[in-house]
């Protein structure tokens, strides 16, 4: 059990970021490692197409593509191999078709290590959503629908309704991402004050809005245009990271004010490092200098995320913990898989630099929803993904 009295054992096994909570409460137990297996479908999709992929000429974009992961071979000497890294995270196995999360809650609150509870926020919202245009591998029409030929869509993300709090009531988000490396992203709000629904500037979704320490681009990930940065190949080591989570629910930290969540079972994994930085000219109203990403070399999500303001100095922390089995709780009785996959529990983003965190829990720990997670099982299609169906949701 790693607590922050003998937490310096772990000092070269985390990133700088989660050092830092693992000092203010957030306590580890550390198990043995397991083996993570991709789907059966999206492992298919790789052997069958990953050979014709390659980097277009201004290594901006995919060529020949169609589904699975693009780079599945990678040479540390390769001078490439921090793009494809970074590509293959953006078609990882977890969800290549779509996803519906249910029922998911935010809460923000200072480190309080020893302490009480101190929330200042919470947030409930009734989906998280995603539907992939390109690289489907299990739900029809497969592996591309045909709308990306016409709209170029990606994917489409959302998240609505909100639920709590009572004044926020009804509100919700929309984001679009498009093939065209020349092309930002679409988004749009809805905003339940006004009942109106309004464009949101790409440039602020490297922001946090209100009191949250959560930006859309680091919503399970790093998630922001991969086209509008650029990257470098920091390494590959062994390093902890919570892939196999006992707790499903997730259950709010006792010893550091139930700012994070923990203990959970953390292990040994291989890392790939990747330093990410706003491609001049591109993103010149990004907030981060510079984003430290830390990816997983089997499940291709990422433990933890660390960005660095522009004097250079730590920021935030973003930490990712999921479990892998084939049910997201052990009570579902409808999204259960013929193998296991991988479900985030719980992610937390704290701004090492205030103390605040904003943890939320996937699903919400006291949600009456049992299934939570639908995962490639055409729970959402596109019409979920309009400002219209947003909008009337809210009302």
């Amino acid at each position: 059990m790693i607590t922050p009295r003998n937490a310096a054992e772990v000092r070269q096994l985390v990133s700088p970021g989660t050092y830092y909570a693992i000092t203010r409460g957030m306590e580890l137990h550390i198990v043995a490692s397991q083996r993570i297996d991709w789907p059966p479908p999206y492992k298919i999709a790789t052997e069958k197409y990953s050979p014709q992929v390659r980097l277009s000429a201004d290594h901006r974009t995919l060529v020949g593509y169609v589904a699975g992961q693009p780079f599945p071979l990678l040479d540390p000497n390769d001078p490439d191999i921090a793009t494809k890294i970074m590509w293959n995270a953006n078609f990882k196995p977890v969800a290549t078709d779509d996803f519906d999360l249910r029922y998911f809650e935010c809460q923000v609150a200072p480190f309080n290590p020893g302490g009480t509870q101190k929330q200042l926020e919470f947030t409930a919202i009734g989906h998280l959503a995603g539907y992939f245009d390109i690289g489907r591998t299990e739900v029809e029409p497969l592996p591309a629908d045909p709308d990306f030929k016409t709209t170029g869509i990606w994917w489409r993300a959302a998240a609505y309704p909100t639920i709590a709090p009572a004044d926020d009531r009804g509100s919700g988000g929309m984001r679009y991402r498009y093939w065209d490396p020349n092309r930002g992203d679409d988004a749009w709000a809805f905003l339940s004050g006004t009942r109106r629904v309004r464009r949101v500037n790409e440039a602020i979704l490297s922001a946090s809005p209100g009191l949250s320490t959560w930006d859309p681009d680091h919503s399970g990930g790093f998630n922001a245009k991969p086209q509008e940065y650029d990257y470098k190949f920091l390494g590959e080591r062994e390093m902890l990271a919570c892939v196999h989570a006992r707790n499903s629910p997730a259950h709010p930290c006792p010893t550091d004010g139930e700012a994070t969540s923990c203990p959970d079972d953390w292990e040994l994994r291989h890392l790939y490092i990747v330093q990410v930085t706003p491609r001049p000219g591109a993103t010149s109203e990004i907030l981060q200098s510079k984003t430290i990403v830390y990816i997983d070399g089997e499940a291709w999500l990422n433990p933890y995320i660390d960005s660095y303001d522009r004097s250079g100095q730590l920021w935030k922390t973003q930490i990712y913990l999921s479990t892998y089995r084939d049910r997201p709780v052990p009570d579902a009785q409808i999204a259960v898989y013929p193998y296991k996959r991988e479900f985030g529990i719980a992610s937390s983003s704290i701004d090492v630099q205030s103390g605040l965190v904003t943890t939320c829990y996937l699903p919400g720990p006291d949600t009456t929803e049992r299934e939570c997670w639908y995962i490639n099982m055409g729970a959402v299609d596109k019409d979920f993904f309009t400002t219209e169906a947003m909008t009337k949701a809210g009302h």
